[in-house]
């Protein structure tokens, strides 16, 4: 088993997708939103537009992710560890779309036990060919290290404030959030099949990583934009610790000028994303 090297700065696709006004009210669901946020869940409710939520561009790209790593190279993709994910809207996203997405590899980095990759995703509109956002993540693949390439630049921690919170926004997960989830396309068997979790070391399965960034993004939606989704522009974190289906989720955030950094703990205090980043359309 082996990354393909060669792969670095090389450009695919596009690769077609589309989606539709349930695949939308799925995602919704899926991170958590409820009949509070019918403009996210209903697409016929009186007097309300269906909108879609800003993060469902990490699920808006649809098959080019597995693309990409089966371009990558040959590897197990159980040692496959998401470490952080960035997304980055340029327009609001219709409930309905078709698009093409294109993927770069950004990186390739020995880091001697495994080998971290990363993949920058851009997804356009694909009648008119307006780019509607951009997604990138970074993963760390174990045992693929040692290949004697560089070992990349170090991410910046991000400083929070030493005041008190503007925000702190707390989200119950539900025991079945995981199945809901994985209806999104994620179907790795590590977020629903107890022996499988078992395996991996953990005692029963996890919630996706993508999930809580859901969770997080909604409630930087409605403490930082009044859930105005044309306000919502960039958005960064890393993944620290695994959540459990049933976990609380807890959002601090701390306003800037530009947007606003957070903090994601569960129900112990334990971070389970952090050195988040928010930054407003157009900023």
């Amino acid at each position: 088993m082996a990354l393909d090297l060669d792969m670095l700065g090389v450009s695919l696709g596009p690769y077609p997708h589309k989606w539709d006004s349930k695949d939308a009210i799925l995602y919704a669901l899926s991170v958590g939103s409820g009949t509070s946020e019918l403009a996210f869940t209903t697409e016929n409710s009186h007097g309300i537009a269906q909108k879609v939520l800003p993060t469902f561009s990490v699920v808006g790209v649809g098959p080019a992710v597995m693309e990409i790593w089966n371009r990558i190279g040959s590897f197990d993709y159980s040692k496959l560890l998401h470490l952080e994910q960035q997304v980055r809207v340029v327009a609001d996203l219709p409930p309905a779309a078709e698009v093409e997405t294109f993927t770069q590899v950004e990186g390739i980095y020995d880091r001697i036990t495994g080998a971290t990759v990363d993949v920058k995703f851009t997804t356009t509109e694909t009648h008119s060919g307006q780019v509607l956002f951009e997604t990138f993540s970074t993963v760390f693949i174990r045992g693929e290290g040692g290949f004697g390439g560089s070992r990349g630049n170090r991410v910046k921690a991000v400083a929070l404030p030493d005041r008190d919170p503007d925000f702190v926004t707390t989200y119950e997960t539900q025991r079945v959030q995981a199945l809901l989830y994985r209806l999104n396309g994620d179907r790795n068997p590590l977020h629903s099949d107890p022996e499988f979790a078992l395996q991996a070391g953990f005692e029963r399965p996890i919630l996706h990583g993508l999930c809580t960034y859901g969770f997080a993004g909604r409630a930087l939606l409605d403490s930082c934009c009044e859930f105005d989704t044309s306000q919502f522009g960039f958005m960064s974190a890393r993944f620290v610790a695994p959540v459990y289906p049933g976990d609380l989720l807890t959002t601090t955030i701390w306003r800037t000028e530009d947007g606003a950094v957070f903090l994601v703990e569960n129900q112990a205090g334990l971070a389970v994303l952090d050195r988040g980043r928010f930054t407003f359309r157009g900023v």
